[in-house]
């Protein structure tokens, strides 16, 4: 392995420790060089420590190692500074615990800080702060942005112990990313060694230790449901209006310049811009339509059915991945099942139901935020959490996967109104629901006459609809469940809270008498 500043580094000379050297890993590492760190690292693979020191000495030219490559964890420990502040970068689970015994093995003290930036479930991050708590401190932050953002600037949640966070909000917020304040947009720099420095950091201390975990957790749920919004539009362009991928794109870089501007926008239209090098063919009409998942939205899922939160479009958009993954079925039932004939639409008619589609895909898109705030904010109650949701949108707005100029106006909501119950009654979204809703209608009407799926955006209206009515038909299921299992019902002429029940007519069993 080479250890170029390693064995001859004086004791104690790095500022942080770094442990787990994948791509995210050593990405986050050169980000922290960027601004003026020095980083000693350690991987079990020694090739991943020769790489970044390699890759160092390529970016920083003639300049001192910004990095000092380490053999164990007890090297590592003897580089930095006293107290210590580690951060780890491996999988999530027992890998984590792994290296926090050994660093205890190697003999980290009570006020040295280890910081988790894996996609921890929340709950066993809580449960690491406890278990740890007198042999150091455990914190964690999660990342999102991927190996570009954690190159150039991530969005970071961070949680955990309050003096923990006095050290460490520095350095977080130096290497987040970053955004103009009055516009929300990012500002970005991709050059290595020029860091972008001025700016509104995409990091903000979110609470307790799990409670950024769990904001990350949500974060990744919406995404799942803004990439199935984007991926229901693209088909029923696709099949309803038979529209070209080049000619998708065409439409969503339009849509990227107005409300709907966003970095899942912008990537959805260079994948549909993008040829197969083999068959020169558009290449997303070669790529297996089989989705996967690697959790998080399956956790936000869970803890919405747990909560009793209702996030149906969140839940709709694993739903989604989860029929795709059914490709040989789908095969056969294609061949059996029936479907409508096709729409058959006029030129005119086509390109009135692509600015429905605009709308829609707005108003969904709305309605999916306002699920996972809602779902957040429950969370906050259940657990003693005091979530600030207006500086969660605004760690939003650069750095991560749903980075976009909506959440300008979702910030701006919660400014205006702090105790916001919903984003849905927030003036301003409810004001473009209004305006937008019948193009909203249209469009998923269009989609189900034309047999299309489009999961996401029913579950949307539904979900917007359902909390606009003052009167649901669950008082009919309340009904039910006290005609054939006597659970009780509340009226709505007596007290909340006291329960009733009656003996139903059920020509199958005798009258019972109640007595009150």
């Amino acid at each position: 392995m080479q250890k170029e500043g390693g064995s001859s580094q004086p004791a104690g000379e790095c500022d942080i420790g770094f442990i787990g050297l994948g791509v995210m890993g050593s990405n986050l590492t050169l980000n922290l060089a960027d601004h003026g760190y020095r980083i000693a690292c350690f991987d079990l693979d020694p090739s991943k420590v020769d790489a970044i020191i390699a890759q160092d000495a390529n970016e920083r030219g003639d300049r001192e190692a910004r990095v000092v490559g380490c053999n164990s964890f007890t090297e590592l420990l003897k580089n930095l500074k006293s107290p210590h502040m580690i951060i780890l970068s491996v999988p999530a689970g027992e890998p984590v615990d792994h290296v926090c015994n050994h660093l205890i093995d190697a003999g980290i003290e009570a006020d040295d800080i280890v910081v988790d930036t894996g996609n921890s479930l929340w709950t066993d991050s809580v449960e690491r702060e406890a278990r740890f708590k007198g042999k150091f401190l455990f914190f964690s932050t999660a990342v999102s942005g991927g190996e570009v953002g954690a190159r150039f600037g991530p969005s970071l949640m961070p949680s955990g112990d309050r003096y923990a966070w006095t050290r460490l909000e520095p350095v977080l917020k130096a290497i987040a990313a970053k955004v103009d304040a009055k516009t929300g947009k990012p500002i970005e720099s991709f050059t290595p060694g020029k860091p972008v420095t001025e700016g509104e950091p995409c990091a903000t201390y979110i609470g307790p230790q799990g409670a950024g975990h769990y904001v990350k957790m949500v974060h990744n749920g919406i995404e799942y449901a803004d990439m199935q919004l984007i991926c229901e539009t693209y088909h029923i362009m696709r099949d309803a209006l038979d529209m070209t991928p080049a000619e998708i794109a065409a439409v969503f870089r339009r849509w990227n310049e107005g409300k709907l501007n966003s970095y899942l926008m912008e990537i959805s239209a260079e994948v549909l811009e993008q040829l197969d090098p083999e068959t020169q063919q558009p290449l997303v009409d070669v790529i297996l339509d089989k989705a996967g998942q690697k959790g998080t939205g399956l956790w936000t899922a869970v803890s919405a059915l747990q909560l009793g939160s209702p996030a149906q479009t969140i839940t709709s958009a694993v739903f989604a991945r989860s029929i795709s993954a059914l490709k040989d079925e789908r095969l056969l039932a294609s061949k059996k099942l029936q479907g409508p004939a096709p729409l058959n639409l006029e030129s005119s008619q086509k390109l009135a139901m692509i600015e429905q589609l605009e709308q829609a895909l707005y108003c969904s898109k709305i309605c999916a935020y306002a699920q996972g705030f809602q779902l957040m904010a429950t969370a906050a109650k259940e657990h003693g959490w005091e979530l600030e949701f207006g500086e969660i949108a605004k760690i939003w707005r650069a750095g991560c996967i749903i980075r976009a100029v909506f959440l300008q106006s979702i910030a701006q909501a919660y400014e205006q109104d702090e105790h916001l119950d919903n984003l849905l009654m927030a003036p301003y979204f409810a004001e473009q629901i209004t305006e937008f809703q019948s193009d909203w209608r249209s469009a998923i009407a269009q989609a189900t006459l034309a047999g299309i799926p489009c999961p996401g955006m029913m579950s949307a209206l539904s979900y917007y609809d359902a909390y606009r009515s003052a009167v649901l038909p669950a008082n009919l299921l309340q009904g039910q469940r006290d005609y054939f299992g006597a659970h009780t019902y509340q009226r709505t002429d007596k007290p909340a809270g006291k329960k009733f029940h009656i003996a139903w007519s059920d020509p199958q069993r005798p009258q019972i008498a109640i007595k009150r």
